[in-house]
């Protein structure tokens, strides 16, 4: 759908996404930082709850247009903010994107307040869809999966194993949030499943390809 139908797909993420952080943190009022943003739909959908959104990505092309939100060219692990002045900083679906994933989490602490509050979400590499638009097939390796979308749709995929995508585990997330000493682990889930689902999280191995989508909150202390 993220590509048949990106309004519908961005839309819906916005509004989930903000679901899951006003479970912790109001947004009307609070800066909101969002790291890879990608897509007008989140500074249309948080602006509307009152939020003063910010944008942060490498192209311009994927800022918000026509309402409040404000966008600045950076990357995750040179984040453009001063420390500690933004309320709350997220990032959807792009750990799976940088080849550092831990440096743009140590970024994210950096820029929001003490109190403040992390939201962090990406899909498992092991998971149906951690592959992307070349699933299931990354499960017979990356670089396969994208030679046989190629060969199939005559160009390559969107997301380039190696360059624009790589093999995240939901292990990794929650070792790395749960070692920060300026930060406390608030609430992990699988995002897309029950609450009674959430512990799958507890299983190492099982836990790679039944997560399918990390969601992880820190409260910054």
């Amino acid at each position: 759908m993220e590509q048949s139908d990106p309004e519908r797909f961005y839309t819906d993420l916005a509004q989930d996404t903000i679901t899951l952080i006003t479970r912790h943190e109001p947004l009307d009022g609070r800066l909101v930082l969002d790291i890879g943003a990608g897509s007008e739909q989140f500074g249309r959908e948080f602006t509307a709850r009152g939020a003063n959104y910010v944008a942060v990505d490498l192209e311009r092309e994927s800022f918000p247009v026509g309402s409040a939100a404000v966008g600045v060219v950076g990357r995750g692990e040179q984040i453009p903010v001063a420390d500690g002045s933004v309320d709350i900083v997220m990032a959807n679906n792009l750990m799976e994107h940088v080849l550092e994933p831990g440096v743009v989490g140590e970024e994210m602490l950096r820029v929001v307040r003490p109190g403040g509050l992390v939201f962090i979400s990406y899909t498992a590499w092991a998971s149906p869809w951690g592959g992307h638009e070349t699933s299931p097939w990354h499960w017979l390796g990356g670089n396969y999966a994208a030679k046989r979308y190629e060969r199939k749709h005559g160009h390559p995929p969107k997301n380039v194993f190696g360059e624009s995508m790589h093999a995240t585990t939901v292990s990794g997330g929650l070792r790395w949030a749960r070692r920060q000493s300026d930060a406390w682990l608030i609430e992990a889930a699988p995002r897309y499943h029950p609450d009674w689902a959430d512990g799958v999280l507890s299983v190492p191995g099982l836990r790679e390809v039944l997560t399918w989508n990390l969601m992880m909150v820190l409260r910054r202390t």
